[in-house]
């Protein structure tokens, strides 16, 4: 009796499988194209009331510590305090620790550069890097004609590449990667000259403005703008 075999195609989730999953673990996947946002499914995409709480307390922390004290060690050591009891509460709590764990450690690495250089306008020096980066992944997904958030929703959709050949879908698409363009060129215009005028507390404080609040306006602002195009037909609509 043969031995029967596998089909090499059927192993195991392919990339396309893989990268659509990650995905909806984003902010962006957090609703499906055509399906209306809520302010239930806002929350989720930000974390809940927990990853709210920790995104914005460290930053918080810092800027409370650093206007009450002007000293740096306490600043950058209070906001890596918090991200620790962070990480200790969900692993207590058996929560996906995921989220903490990326907090700690980009705090970890904020307060270690304001360290070694002594200036606490450094402390937020990866987060500009970090705007600067995305800007420009998005702005070369639009020059090559394949708009970032156009990709993510194909993986989402499971449409694969399709909406490129919806002049409808590609401008709206088109539209929605250029609006997040927007959002990190807003942080970097905001963000650099407070930088290099070492206006610390301002830029502890707009930093914060500029964070989580306005990332999930424009999050609901994207929704929309995909649903606009990807609507589901309403129920109870006539079949074939």
């Amino acid at each position: 009796m043969a031995e029967s075999r596998d089909d090499p195609n059927e192993a195991g989730p392919g990339f396309s499988e893989s990268l659509g999953a990650a995905l909806r673990k984003t902010g962006i996947g957090s609703v499906t194209p055509g399906e209306v946002p809520t302010a239930r499914s806002l929350l989720a995409a930000i974390g809940g009331i927990r990853g709210l709480i920790e995104s914005i307390l460290p930053g918080l922390g810092f800027l409370i510590v650093y206007t009450l004290t002007r000293s740096l060690l306490p600043s950058v050591l209070f906001p890596l305090a918090l991200s620790v009891i962070f990480v200790a509460v969900r692993l207590v709590t058996r929560s996906k620790p995921s989220q903490a764990f990326a907090g700690v450690f980009g705090i970890a690495i904020s307060a270690a550069l304001a360290l070694i250089t002594g200036k606490p306008e450094d402390n937020f020096l990866p987060g500009i890097i970090i705007n600067v980066v995305s800007a420009a992944v998005l702005l070369l997904s639009l020059l090559f004609r394949w708009p970032l958030i156009g990709v993510i929703v194909g993986f989402l959709t499971n449409e694969g590449t399709e909406w490129r050949t919806d002049r409808a879908k590609r401008g709206v698409l088109v539209l929605a990667t250029w609006l997040w363009v927007g959002l990190f060129s807003l942080r970097l215009i905001v963000e650099v000259p407070l930088y290099v005028s070492g206006q610390t507390e301002w830029l502890a404080g707009l930093k914060l403005l500029l964070g989580v609040p306005l990332y999930a306006a424009f999050l609901w602002v994207t929704w929309l703008l995909v649903r606009a195009v990807y609507a589901r037909p309403a129920d109870g609509a006539p079949g074939e």
